[in-house]
């Protein structure tokens, strides 16, 4: 019988560890001063195609996310749907695991159309609303799109070894000899 769940406890270790590489990456980040604001680029933004790998990402970079809004100093409303909006497109992109670009798509547009609020509401930022559309779907197409689909790139060929039991397209070993 083939076992094809991860156990609770590397489910819960691969999500930590990935909510760690974010948070440690927005902090570099914000660093250069690219993590908030209108012009955002997180580059910790190109994990949310870890999804495609493991169903562990996704709270991973919720969680992830959570921390480094609170570290940043972040209202409480930006904490909290900036969070969310991470987490959609995290489920978003698991949904879409199987596809080869199309699985970026999800955490830009959840972004586009979230963090453009929060700036409005939360952070009383007076830019057109569509300007703030554009500039963050470009910092996140940037970071989800093409950095997303260079880490994918970089990853995919040792994707059983890093993610072994999480990984549903694992070919089946043949008992034939070669």
């Amino acid at each position: 019988m083939k076992k094809n769940k991860m156990s609770g406890a590397r489910y819960i270790a691969e999500g930590a560890i990935i909510a760690a590489l974010y948070v440690v990456l927005t902090v570099v980040s914000s660093l250069f001063g690219l993590s908030s604001g209108v012009i955002q680029f997180r580059i910790s933004e190109a994990l949310t195609i870890l999804p495609v790998f493991t169903p562990a990402a996704i709270p991973g970079l919720f969680v992830g996310c959570l921390i480094s809004n609170i570290i940043a100093g972040g209202v409480i409303w930006d904490i909290l749907f900036g969070s969310i909006a991470t987490l959609i497109g995290a489920v978003g992109t698991y949904l879409l695991r199987k596809t080869k670009v199309v699985c970026t798509l999800p955490p830009v547009l959840s972004n586009m159309v979230i963090v453009p609020f929060v700036l409005r509401y939360a952070y009383g930022v007076g830019d057109a609303w569509w300007f703030m559309v554009v500039t963050v779907g470009i910092g996140e197409a940037v970071c989800c799109i093409l950095l997303g689909l260079l880490l994918k790139k970089a990853l995919w060929k040792n994707r059983y070894v890093i993610f072994p039991s999480s990984v549903e397209d694992k070919p089946q070993e043949s008992t034939k000899a070669a």
